[in-house]
Protein backbone atom coordinates (compact mmCIF):
# COMPACT_ATOMS: atom_id res chain seq x y z
CA UNK A 1 0.00 0.00 0.00
CA UNK A 2 1.29 3.44 -0.90
CA UNK A 3 2.09 5.85 1.89
CA UNK A 4 -1.09 7.91 2.01
CA UNK A 5 -0.11 8.97 5.51
CA UNK A 6 3.52 9.83 6.15
CA UNK A 7 5.54 10.57 9.26
CA UNK A 8 7.78 13.57 9.89
CA UNK A 9 10.34 11.76 12.04
CA UNK A 10 11.89 14.86 13.58
CA UNK A 11 8.51 15.94 14.96
CA UNK A 12 7.58 12.75 16.82
CA UNK A 13 7.87 13.26 20.60
CA UNK A 14 6.72 9.79 21.77
CA UNK A 15 3.54 11.07 23.42
CA UNK A 16 1.65 7.93 22.20
CA UNK A 17 -1.42 10.04 21.42
CA UNK A 18 -1.63 8.52 17.95
CA UNK A 19 -1.84 5.01 19.46
CA UNK A 20 -4.52 6.10 21.91
CA UNK A 21 -6.64 7.43 19.03
CA UNK A 22 -5.92 4.64 16.53
CA UNK A 23 -8.94 2.30 16.63
CA UNK A 24 -6.97 -0.66 15.22
CA UNK A 25 -3.60 0.10 16.89
CA UNK A 26 -1.77 0.15 13.55
CA UNK A 27 1.12 2.19 14.96
CA UNK A 28 4.52 0.69 15.65
CA UNK A 29 7.11 2.39 17.87
CA UNK A 30 10.80 1.76 17.32
CA UNK A 31 13.94 3.89 17.62
CA UNK A 32 11.85 6.46 19.52
CA UNK A 33 9.66 7.08 16.47
CA UNK A 34 6.10 6.22 15.52
CA UNK A 35 5.63 4.24 12.31
CA UNK A 36 2.31 3.51 10.61
CA UNK A 37 1.78 -0.21 9.99
CA UNK A 38 0.31 0.09 6.51
CA UNK A 39 -0.94 -3.50 6.32
CA UNK A 40 -3.20 -2.89 9.33
CA UNK A 41 -4.06 0.80 8.81
CA UNK A 42 -7.62 1.68 7.76
CA UNK A 43 -6.77 5.29 6.85
CA UNK A 44 -9.27 6.83 9.22
CA UNK A 45 -6.86 9.74 9.80
CA UNK A 46 -7.47 9.93 13.54
CA UNK A 47 -3.72 9.84 14.21
CA UNK A 48 -3.30 12.74 11.78
CA UNK A 49 -5.89 14.84 13.59
CA UNK A 50 -4.74 13.85 17.09
CA UNK A 51 -0.98 14.40 16.68
CA UNK A 52 -0.08 17.53 18.69
CA UNK A 53 3.28 17.89 16.91
CA UNK A 54 1.96 17.61 13.33
CA UNK A 55 4.24 14.61 12.90
CA UNK A 56 1.81 12.98 10.45
CA UNK A 57 1.15 14.35 6.98
CA UNK A 58 -1.14 13.30 4.13
CA UNK A 59 0.39 12.52 0.75
CA UNK A 60 -0.02 15.61 -1.41
CA UNK A 61 -1.19 14.93 -4.98
CA UNK A 62 -1.59 18.51 -6.25
CA UNK A 63 1.39 18.03 -8.59
CA UNK A 64 -0.35 15.01 -10.13
CA UNK A 65 -3.48 17.03 -10.90
CA UNK A 66 -1.40 19.93 -12.26
CA UNK A 67 0.26 17.48 -14.66
CA UNK A 68 -3.18 16.25 -15.81
CA UNK A 69 -4.27 19.81 -16.53
CA UNK A 70 -0.99 20.63 -18.29
CA UNK A 71 -1.39 17.55 -20.49
CA UNK A 72 -4.33 19.21 -22.25
CA UNK A 73 -6.83 16.51 -21.32
CA UNK A 74 -10.19 17.72 -20.00
CA UNK A 75 -10.09 17.42 -16.19
CA UNK A 76 -13.43 17.19 -14.35
CA UNK A 77 -13.79 17.70 -10.63
CA UNK A 78 -16.20 15.56 -8.65
CA UNK A 79 -16.92 17.66 -5.57
CA UNK A 80 -18.07 15.81 -2.43
CA UNK A 81 -21.24 17.32 -0.92
CA UNK A 82 -19.37 18.19 2.29
CA UNK A 83 -17.82 21.13 0.40
CA UNK A 84 -20.58 23.42 1.69
CA UNK A 85 -19.36 22.75 5.24
CA UNK A 86 -15.72 23.43 4.35
CA UNK A 87 -16.17 26.55 2.20
CA UNK A 88 -18.55 28.95 3.86
CA UNK A 89 -21.34 30.20 1.61
CA UNK A 90 -20.17 28.07 -1.31
CA UNK A 91 -22.43 26.55 -3.94
CA UNK A 92 -21.47 24.22 -6.75
CA UNK A 93 -21.48 27.25 -9.08
CA UNK A 94 -18.96 29.21 -6.99
CA UNK A 95 -16.86 26.07 -6.52
CA UNK A 96 -16.81 25.53 -10.26
CA UNK A 97 -15.66 29.11 -10.91
CA UNK A 98 -12.77 28.67 -8.47
CA UNK A 99 -11.83 25.30 -9.94
CA UNK A 100 -11.97 26.60 -13.52
CA UNK A 101 -9.52 29.31 -12.42
CA UNK A 102 -7.16 26.50 -11.39
CA UNK A 103 -7.48 24.91 -14.82
CA UNK A 104 -10.27 22.36 -14.37
CA UNK A 105 -12.60 21.92 -17.33
CA UNK A 106 -15.72 21.68 -15.17
CA UNK A 107 -16.97 20.70 -11.72
CA UNK A 108 -19.91 18.50 -10.83
CA UNK A 109 -21.45 17.31 -7.56
CA UNK A 110 -20.60 13.85 -6.27
CA UNK A 111 -24.15 13.93 -4.92
CA UNK A 112 -25.21 12.82 -8.41
CA UNK A 113 -23.29 9.59 -7.82
CA UNK A 114 -24.79 9.42 -4.32
CA UNK A 115 -28.26 9.52 -5.88
CA UNK A 116 -27.39 6.55 -8.10
CA UNK A 117 -26.05 4.64 -5.09
CA UNK A 118 -28.96 5.34 -2.75
CA UNK A 119 -31.41 4.18 -5.46
CA UNK A 120 -29.55 0.87 -5.52
CA UNK A 121 -29.70 0.68 -1.70
CA UNK A 122 -33.47 1.16 -1.80
CA UNK A 123 -33.70 -1.58 -4.40
CA UNK A 124 -31.67 -3.98 -2.24
CA UNK A 125 -33.86 -3.31 0.81
CA UNK A 126 -37.11 -3.60 -1.12
CA UNK A 127 -36.01 -6.93 -2.57
CA UNK A 128 -34.56 -8.07 0.78
CA UNK A 129 -31.40 -9.12 -1.02
CA UNK A 130 -29.54 -9.35 2.30
CA UNK A 131 -30.81 -9.79 5.83
CA UNK A 132 -28.40 -7.11 7.07
CA UNK A 133 -27.20 -4.49 4.60
CA UNK A 134 -24.26 -2.26 5.54
CA UNK A 135 -23.68 0.84 3.41
CA UNK A 136 -20.36 0.93 1.57
CA UNK A 137 -19.95 4.64 0.92
CA UNK A 138 -17.18 4.93 3.53
CA UNK A 139 -13.96 3.28 2.35
CA UNK A 140 -12.48 3.33 5.88
CA UNK A 141 -15.38 1.20 7.13
CA UNK A 142 -14.99 -1.10 4.14
CA UNK A 143 -11.26 -1.77 4.63
CA UNK A 144 -11.84 -1.99 8.37
CA UNK A 145 -14.20 -4.88 7.72
CA UNK A 146 -11.87 -6.41 5.13
CA UNK A 147 -8.90 -6.37 7.52
CA UNK A 148 -10.26 -6.58 11.05
CA UNK A 149 -13.88 -7.89 10.87
CA UNK A 150 -13.85 -10.33 7.94
CA UNK A 151 -16.84 -12.23 9.38
CA UNK A 152 -18.93 -9.16 8.45
CA UNK A 153 -17.93 -9.17 4.77
CA UNK A 154 -21.17 -10.89 3.62
CA UNK A 155 -23.16 -7.99 5.09
CA UNK A 156 -21.45 -5.23 3.08
CA UNK A 157 -23.60 -3.93 0.23
CA UNK A 158 -21.72 -4.86 -2.99
CA UNK A 159 -22.25 -1.39 -4.41
CA UNK A 160 -19.91 1.30 -5.71
CA UNK A 161 -19.33 4.32 -3.51
CA UNK A 162 -20.74 7.68 -4.66
CA UNK A 163 -17.21 8.75 -5.64
CA UNK A 164 -16.70 5.76 -7.96
CA UNK A 165 -20.24 5.88 -9.33
CA UNK A 166 -19.92 9.56 -10.19
CA UNK A 167 -16.44 9.13 -11.68
CA UNK A 168 -17.75 6.35 -13.89
CA UNK A 169 -20.73 8.51 -14.89
CA UNK A 170 -18.48 11.43 -15.92
CA UNK A 171 -16.30 9.11 -18.02
CA UNK A 172 -19.42 7.63 -19.63
CA UNK A 173 -20.45 11.10 -20.81
CA UNK A 174 -16.89 12.36 -21.46
CA UNK A 175 -14.79 9.30 -22.37
CA UNK A 176 -11.59 11.32 -22.76
CA UNK A 177 -11.95 13.06 -19.37
CA UNK A 178 -9.70 12.78 -16.34
CA UNK A 179 -11.61 12.79 -13.05
CA UNK A 180 -10.47 14.26 -9.73
CA UNK A 181 -12.42 13.69 -6.52
CA UNK A 182 -12.37 16.46 -3.90
CA UNK A 183 -13.29 15.55 -0.32
CA UNK A 184 -12.26 15.66 3.36
CA UNK A 185 -11.27 11.98 3.32
CA UNK A 186 -7.81 10.36 3.26
CA UNK A 187 -8.93 6.81 2.50
CA UNK A 188 -10.53 7.84 -0.81
CA UNK A 189 -7.00 8.14 -2.22
CA UNK A 190 -6.59 4.41 -1.70
CA UNK A 191 -10.08 3.54 -2.94
CA UNK A 192 -9.46 5.32 -6.25
CA UNK A 193 -6.26 3.29 -6.76
CA UNK A 194 -7.80 -0.03 -5.71
CA UNK A 195 -10.67 0.38 -8.22
CA UNK A 196 -8.97 2.01 -11.22
CA UNK A 197 -10.65 3.45 -14.28
CA UNK A 198 -13.25 5.63 -12.57
CA UNK A 199 -11.35 8.27 -10.55
CA UNK A 200 -7.87 9.27 -11.64
CA UNK A 201 -6.81 11.24 -8.56
CA UNK A 202 -8.10 12.37 -5.18
CA UNK A 203 -7.37 15.67 -3.46
CA UNK A 204 -8.40 16.48 0.08
CA UNK A 205 -9.98 19.81 0.92
CA UNK A 206 -6.75 20.75 2.73
CA UNK A 207 -4.75 20.15 -0.45
CA UNK A 208 -7.27 22.11 -2.53
CA UNK A 209 -7.33 25.03 -0.08
CA UNK A 210 -3.53 25.19 -0.08
CA UNK A 211 -3.42 25.12 -3.87
CA UNK A 212 -6.00 27.90 -4.18
CA UNK A 213 -4.17 29.96 -1.56
CA UNK A 214 -0.94 29.65 -3.56
CA UNK A 215 -2.77 30.84 -6.68
CA UNK A 216 -4.63 33.65 -4.89
CA UNK A 217 -8.01 32.09 -5.61
CA UNK A 218 -10.94 32.06 -3.20
CA UNK A 219 -14.31 30.34 -3.27
CA UNK A 220 -16.90 33.08 -3.31
CA UNK A 221 -19.88 33.06 -0.97
CA UNK A 222 -23.29 33.05 -2.61
CA UNK A 223 -26.84 33.75 -1.56
CA UNK A 224 -28.09 31.19 -4.06
CA UNK A 225 -29.62 28.16 -2.41
CA UNK A 226 -28.10 25.75 -4.93
CA UNK A 227 -31.28 24.81 -6.80
CA UNK A 228 -34.31 22.72 -5.91
CA UNK A 229 -32.84 19.27 -6.53
CA UNK A 230 -30.17 17.30 -4.71
CA UNK A 231 -31.62 15.33 -1.81
CA UNK A 232 -28.46 13.16 -1.76
CA UNK A 233 -26.44 16.23 -0.79
CA UNK A 234 -27.29 15.14 2.77
CA UNK A 235 -24.92 12.13 2.48
CA UNK A 236 -22.01 13.73 4.41
CA UNK A 237 -23.90 14.04 7.73
CA UNK A 238 -24.87 11.26 10.09
CA UNK A 239 -28.18 9.80 8.91
CA UNK A 240 -27.81 11.57 5.57
CA UNK A 241 -27.86 8.38 3.49
CA UNK A 242 -31.03 7.17 5.17
CA UNK A 243 -32.55 10.65 4.79
CA UNK A 244 -31.91 10.49 1.05
CA UNK A 245 -33.39 6.98 0.71
CA UNK A 246 -37.09 6.22 0.35
CA UNK A 247 -37.02 3.55 3.09
CA UNK A 248 -40.20 1.88 1.81
CA UNK A 249 -39.81 -1.62 3.28
CA UNK A 250 -41.57 -1.68 6.67
CA UNK A 251 -39.89 -4.99 7.60
CA UNK A 252 -36.48 -3.31 7.76
CA UNK A 253 -35.03 -1.10 10.47
CA UNK A 254 -32.83 1.78 9.32
CA UNK A 255 -29.87 2.63 11.55
CA UNK A 256 -27.18 5.32 11.31
CA UNK A 257 -23.87 4.60 13.05
CA UNK A 258 -20.99 7.10 13.11
CA UNK A 259 -17.57 6.99 14.75
CA UNK A 260 -15.30 3.96 14.61
CA UNK A 261 -15.90 2.89 18.19
CA UNK A 262 -19.64 2.67 17.50
CA UNK A 263 -19.00 1.04 14.11
CA UNK A 264 -16.85 -1.67 15.73
CA UNK A 265 -19.52 -2.45 18.33
CA UNK A 266 -22.22 -2.59 15.66
CA UNK A 267 -20.10 -4.96 13.56
CA UNK A 268 -19.65 -7.25 16.57
CA UNK A 269 -23.44 -7.30 17.03
CA UNK A 270 -23.95 -8.09 13.33
CA UNK A 271 -21.39 -10.92 13.45
CA UNK A 272 -23.00 -12.30 16.63
CA UNK A 273 -26.41 -12.35 14.93
CA UNK A 274 -27.89 -9.77 17.27
CA UNK A 275 -29.18 -7.64 14.38
CA UNK A 276 -31.54 -8.79 11.66
CA UNK A 277 -33.62 -7.19 8.90
CA UNK A 278 -31.87 -3.84 8.95
CA UNK A 279 -30.08 -1.35 6.77
CA UNK A 280 -27.10 0.17 8.58
CA UNK A 281 -25.53 3.42 7.43
CA UNK A 282 -21.93 3.34 8.69
CA UNK A 283 -19.50 6.25 8.77
CA UNK A 284 -16.01 6.06 10.26
CA UNK A 285 -15.88 9.72 11.29
CA UNK A 286 -17.93 11.14 14.14
CA UNK A 287 -20.60 13.22 12.47
CA UNK A 288 -19.87 11.39 9.20
CA UNK A 289 -17.94 13.09 6.36
CA UNK A 290 -18.17 16.61 7.79
CA UNK A 291 -15.95 15.26 10.59
CA UNK A 292 -13.38 14.05 8.05
CA UNK A 293 -9.68 14.29 8.92
CA UNK A 294 -8.85 16.54 5.96
CA UNK A 295 -11.47 19.20 6.48
CA UNK A 296 -9.72 22.55 6.85
CA UNK A 297 -8.52 22.91 10.43
CA UNK A 298 -10.77 25.90 11.12
CA UNK A 299 -13.85 23.95 10.05
CA UNK A 300 -14.52 21.96 13.20
CA UNK A 301 -18.06 22.97 14.15
CA UNK A 302 -20.14 19.80 13.70
CA UNK A 303 -23.53 21.24 14.67
CA UNK A 304 -23.21 24.32 12.46
CA UNK A 305 -21.85 22.24 9.57
CA UNK A 306 -24.67 19.69 9.95
CA UNK A 307 -27.22 22.48 9.61
CA UNK A 308 -25.37 23.92 6.58
CA UNK A 309 -25.38 20.58 4.76
CA UNK A 310 -29.03 19.86 5.49
CA UNK A 311 -30.06 23.32 4.33
CA UNK A 312 -28.22 22.77 1.05
CA UNK A 313 -30.08 19.46 0.47
CA UNK A 314 -33.57 20.08 -0.97
CA UNK A 315 -36.25 17.44 -0.88
CA UNK A 316 -36.28 16.60 -4.60
CA UNK A 317 -33.79 14.13 -6.05
CA UNK A 318 -31.37 14.71 -8.88
CA UNK A 319 -32.70 13.10 -12.02
CA UNK A 320 -30.47 10.16 -12.93
CA UNK A 321 -30.85 7.36 -15.43
CA UNK A 322 -31.50 3.85 -14.15
CA UNK A 323 -28.41 1.66 -13.86
CA UNK A 324 -28.02 -2.06 -14.17
CA UNK A 325 -26.97 -3.86 -11.01
CA UNK A 326 -23.84 -5.10 -12.77
CA UNK A 327 -22.76 -1.50 -13.50
CA UNK A 328 -22.72 -0.68 -9.80
CA UNK A 329 -21.31 -3.93 -8.44
CA UNK A 330 -18.23 -3.73 -6.23
CA UNK A 331 -16.49 -6.63 -4.51
CA UNK A 332 -14.88 -6.60 -1.08
CA UNK A 333 -12.31 -9.41 -0.76
CA UNK A 334 -10.79 -10.40 2.55
CA UNK A 335 -7.50 -8.63 3.23
CA UNK A 336 -5.45 -10.73 5.62
CA UNK A 337 -3.18 -9.16 8.19
CA UNK A 338 -0.34 -10.91 9.98
CA UNK A 339 -0.73 -10.72 13.73
CA UNK A 340 0.77 -13.30 16.06
CA UNK A 341 -1.14 -14.17 19.21
CA UNK A 342 1.23 -15.13 22.03
CA UNK A 343 0.36 -17.78 24.56
CA UNK A 344 -0.35 -17.02 28.20
CA UNK A 345 3.21 -17.87 29.24
CA UNK A 346 4.69 -15.41 26.71
CA UNK A 347 2.30 -12.68 27.84
CA UNK A 348 3.13 -13.35 31.50
CA UNK A 349 6.86 -13.16 30.74
CA UNK A 350 6.46 -9.78 28.98
CA UNK A 351 4.28 -8.47 31.80
CA UNK A 352 6.94 -9.56 34.28
CA UNK A 353 9.57 -7.58 32.35
CA UNK A 354 7.22 -4.59 32.52
CA UNK A 355 7.14 -4.87 36.30
CA UNK A 356 3.64 -6.42 36.31
CA UNK A 357 4.25 -9.27 38.73
CA UNK A 358 0.65 -9.80 39.83
CA UNK A 359 -2.82 -8.87 38.48
CA UNK A 360 -3.15 -5.79 40.69
CA UNK A 361 0.02 -4.41 39.06
CA UNK A 362 -1.84 -4.22 35.74
CA UNK A 363 -3.20 -0.68 35.98
CA UNK A 364 -4.67 -0.65 32.45
CA UNK A 365 -4.21 3.14 32.55
CA UNK A 366 -3.90 3.51 28.77
CA UNK A 367 -0.98 5.94 28.93
CA UNK A 368 0.93 3.75 26.45
CA UNK A 369 -1.98 3.99 24.01
CA UNK A 370 -3.30 0.47 24.59
CA UNK A 371 -6.50 -0.25 26.51
CA UNK A 372 -4.88 -2.79 28.80
CA UNK A 373 -1.47 -4.01 29.91
CA UNK A 374 -2.14 -7.34 28.21
CA UNK A 375 -2.89 -5.63 24.88
CA UNK A 376 0.38 -3.78 25.30
CA UNK A 377 2.18 -7.09 26.00
CA UNK A 378 0.74 -8.55 22.78
CA UNK A 379 1.97 -5.46 20.90
CA UNK A 380 5.43 -5.97 22.41
CA UNK A 381 5.35 -9.59 21.27
CA UNK A 382 4.51 -8.45 17.72
CA UNK A 383 7.29 -5.86 17.69
CA UNK A 384 4.88 -2.89 17.65
CA UNK A 385 5.71 -1.60 21.12
CA UNK A 386 8.53 -1.75 23.62
CA UNK A 387 8.71 -2.02 27.39
CA UNK A 388 9.65 1.64 27.92
CA UNK A 389 6.23 2.76 26.67
CA UNK A 390 4.75 1.96 30.09
CA UNK A 391 4.84 5.33 31.85
CA UNK A 392 3.87 4.08 35.35
CA UNK A 393 6.59 1.43 35.04
CA UNK A 394 9.17 4.03 34.00
CA UNK A 395 8.02 6.40 36.73
CA UNK A 396 8.29 3.71 39.40
CA UNK A 397 11.65 2.58 38.03
CA UNK A 398 13.00 6.13 38.02
CA UNK A 399 11.66 6.83 41.51
CA UNK A 400 13.10 3.57 42.83
CA UNK A 401 16.46 4.33 41.24
CA UNK A 402 16.40 7.87 42.63
CA UNK A 403 15.31 6.71 46.07
CA UNK A 404 18.08 4.10 46.14
CA UNK A 405 20.69 6.73 45.35
CA UNK A 406 19.39 9.16 47.98
CA UNK A 407 18.92 6.43 50.57
CA UNK A 408 22.35 4.83 50.10
CA UNK A 409 24.62 7.80 49.37
CA UNK A 410 27.08 8.55 52.21
CA UNK A 411 26.34 12.25 51.76
CA UNK A 412 23.67 13.92 53.83
CA UNK A 413 20.81 15.31 51.70
CA UNK A 414 18.12 17.71 52.88
CA UNK A 415 15.36 19.20 50.74
CA UNK A 416 13.59 22.37 51.92
CA UNK A 417 10.73 24.40 50.56
CA UNK A 418 11.00 28.18 50.21
CA UNK A 419 9.62 28.55 53.74
CA UNK A 420 12.80 26.74 54.85
CA UNK A 421 10.83 23.74 56.06
CA UNK A 422 12.25 20.23 55.76
CA UNK A 423 10.57 18.29 52.94
CA UNK A 424 12.94 15.35 52.67
CA UNK A 425 15.95 14.09 54.58
CA UNK A 426 17.97 10.96 53.91
CA UNK A 427 19.50 8.46 56.31
CA UNK A 428 23.02 9.90 56.08
CA UNK A 429 21.72 13.36 57.09
CA UNK A 430 19.83 11.86 60.01
CA UNK A 431 23.06 10.24 61.24
CA UNK A 432 24.92 13.52 60.75
CA UNK A 433 22.42 15.41 62.93
CA UNK A 434 21.76 12.61 65.43
CA UNK A 435 18.14 12.23 64.34
CA UNK A 436 16.56 8.85 65.13
CA UNK A 437 13.54 9.13 62.83
CA UNK A 438 13.23 11.36 59.74
CA UNK A 439 9.52 11.88 60.52
CA UNK A 440 10.59 13.89 63.57
CA UNK A 441 11.81 16.77 61.38
CA UNK A 442 9.72 16.52 58.21
CA UNK A 443 7.63 19.66 57.83
CA UNK A 444 9.58 21.39 60.60
CA UNK A 445 11.66 24.61 60.19
CA UNK A 446 15.24 23.76 59.29
CA UNK A 447 16.45 26.01 62.11
CA UNK A 448 15.70 23.10 64.44
CA UNK A 449 18.68 21.20 63.06
CA UNK A 450 20.69 23.60 60.92
CA UNK A 451 21.53 27.28 60.52
CA UNK A 452 19.19 28.65 57.80
CA UNK A 453 21.48 31.60 57.00
CA UNK A 454 23.27 29.93 54.02
CA UNK A 455 19.88 29.08 52.46
CA UNK A 456 18.73 32.69 52.85
CA UNK A 457 21.93 33.92 51.21
CA UNK A 458 21.37 31.63 48.23
CA UNK A 459 17.79 32.83 47.84
CA UNK A 460 18.76 36.52 48.07
CA UNK A 461 21.84 36.33 45.84
CA UNK A 462 20.50 33.84 43.34
CA UNK A 463 23.89 32.10 43.43
CA UNK A 464 24.25 28.49 44.55
CA UNK A 465 26.92 27.43 47.06
CA UNK A 466 29.20 24.61 46.01
CA UNK A 467 31.50 22.59 48.31
CA UNK A 468 31.88 25.30 50.93
CA UNK A 469 33.50 23.99 54.12
CA UNK A 470 31.55 24.69 57.29
CA UNK A 471 31.87 23.71 60.93
CA UNK A 472 28.69 22.48 62.62
CA UNK A 473 29.57 23.39 66.19
CA UNK A 474 26.50 21.74 67.72
CA UNK A 475 27.44 18.40 66.16
CA UNK A 476 31.22 18.96 66.26
CA UNK A 477 31.48 18.06 62.60
CA UNK A 478 33.04 19.59 59.53
CA UNK A 479 31.15 19.36 56.22
CA UNK A 480 31.62 20.41 52.60
CA UNK A 481 28.19 21.91 51.89
CA UNK A 482 26.48 22.46 48.52
CA UNK A 483 23.19 24.38 48.46
CA UNK A 484 21.12 24.62 45.24
CA UNK A 485 17.90 26.54 44.72
CA UNK A 486 15.39 25.41 42.07
CA UNK A 487 12.95 28.31 41.57
CA UNK A 488 10.80 26.24 39.17
CA UNK A 489 9.95 23.72 41.88
CA UNK A 490 10.42 26.19 44.77
CA UNK A 491 12.84 23.98 46.65
CA UNK A 492 16.34 24.03 48.11
CA UNK A 493 18.60 20.99 48.13
CA UNK A 494 21.56 20.76 50.45
CA UNK A 495 24.21 18.09 50.01
CA UNK A 496 26.69 17.74 52.88
CA UNK A 497 29.82 15.61 52.76
CA UNK A 498 31.17 14.79 56.21
CA UNK A 499 34.86 15.77 56.22
CA UNK A 500 35.38 15.67 60.00
CA UNK A 501 37.97 12.92 59.82
CA UNK A 502 39.80 14.69 57.02
CA UNK A 503 39.70 18.00 58.86
CA UNK A 504 40.85 16.37 62.13
CA UNK A 505 43.74 14.74 60.32
CA UNK A 506 44.67 18.11 58.85
CA UNK A 507 44.57 19.78 62.27
CA UNK A 508 46.69 17.00 63.76
CA UNK A 509 49.18 17.34 60.95
CA UNK A 510 49.39 21.09 61.49
CA UNK A 511 49.98 20.51 65.21
CA UNK A 512 52.81 18.07 64.50
CA UNK A 513 54.32 20.51 61.99
CA UNK A 514 54.16 23.34 64.50
CA UNK A 515 55.87 21.24 67.15
CA UNK A 516 58.54 20.15 64.67
CA UNK A 517 59.25 23.80 63.83
CA UNK A 518 59.61 24.61 67.51
CA UNK A 519 62.08 21.73 67.98
CA UNK A 520 63.97 22.78 64.89
CA UNK A 521 64.24 26.34 66.22
CA UNK A 522 65.75 25.01 69.43
CA UNK A 523 68.20 22.79 67.52
CA UNK A 524 69.26 25.71 65.31
CA UNK A 525 69.69 27.97 68.30
CA UNK A 526 71.79 25.37 70.09
CA UNK A 527 73.87 24.73 67.01
CA UNK A 528 74.57 28.40 66.59
CA UNK A 529 75.98 28.58 70.11
CA UNK A 530 78.20 25.64 69.35
CA UNK A 531 79.27 27.33 66.13
CA UNK A 532 80.38 30.38 68.02
CA UNK A 533 82.44 28.24 70.35
CA UNK A 534 84.17 26.00 67.86
CA UNK A 535 83.84 28.05 64.67
CA UNK A 536 87.45 27.72 63.88
CA UNK A 537 87.26 23.92 63.89
CA UNK A 538 83.82 23.35 62.19
CA UNK A 539 83.25 26.60 60.32
CA UNK A 540 82.22 25.31 56.89
CA UNK A 541 80.50 22.18 58.21
CA UNK A 542 78.44 24.16 60.73
CA UNK A 543 77.37 26.63 58.09
CA UNK A 544 76.05 23.81 55.93
CA UNK A 545 74.13 22.36 58.94
CA UNK A 546 72.53 25.73 59.62
CA UNK A 547 71.40 26.07 56.03
CA UNK A 548 69.92 22.55 56.00
CA UNK A 549 68.00 23.04 59.26
CA UNK A 550 66.72 26.45 58.16
CA UNK A 551 65.35 24.96 54.91
CA UNK A 552 63.65 22.18 56.90
CA UNK A 553 62.02 24.78 59.12
CA UNK A 554 60.77 26.80 56.15
CA UNK A 555 59.44 23.69 54.45
CA UNK A 556 57.45 22.68 57.54
CA UNK A 557 56.14 26.21 57.91
CA UNK A 558 54.88 26.20 54.31
CA UNK A 559 52.93 23.01 54.92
Amino acid sequence: MSEYLKLKKSNCKNCYKCIRHCPVKSIRFSDNQAHIVTDECILCGRCFVACPQNAKEIRNDVAVVRAMIDSGAPVYASVAPSFVANYEGATIETMERALRALGFTAAEETAVGATIVKNRYDEMVNRAEQDVIISTCCHTVNIGVQKHFPEALPFLAPVLSPMLAHGAEIKKVHPEAKTVFLSPCISKKQEAELYPGMVDCVLTFEELTGWMRDEGIEVEASQDGGGNRGRARAFPVCGGIIHAMKCENPDYTYLAIDGLDNVAQALRDVIAGNLTKCFIEMSACAGSCIGGPAMDKDRRAPVREYITVRKYAPEADFIVEPHETSELRKSFPYVGIKTLMPGSAAIAEILHRMGKLKPEDELNCGSCGYDSCREKAIAVYNGKADLTMCLPFLKEKAETFSDNIIRNTPNGIIVLNEMFEVQQINRAACELFNIENSADVLGEPVVRILDPQPFMEVMQSGKNIRNKRAYLAEYKRYVDQTIMHDPNYHIFMSIMRDVTEEETHKVNKETISRRTIEITDKVVEKQMRVVQEIASLLGETTAETKIALTKLKESLADE
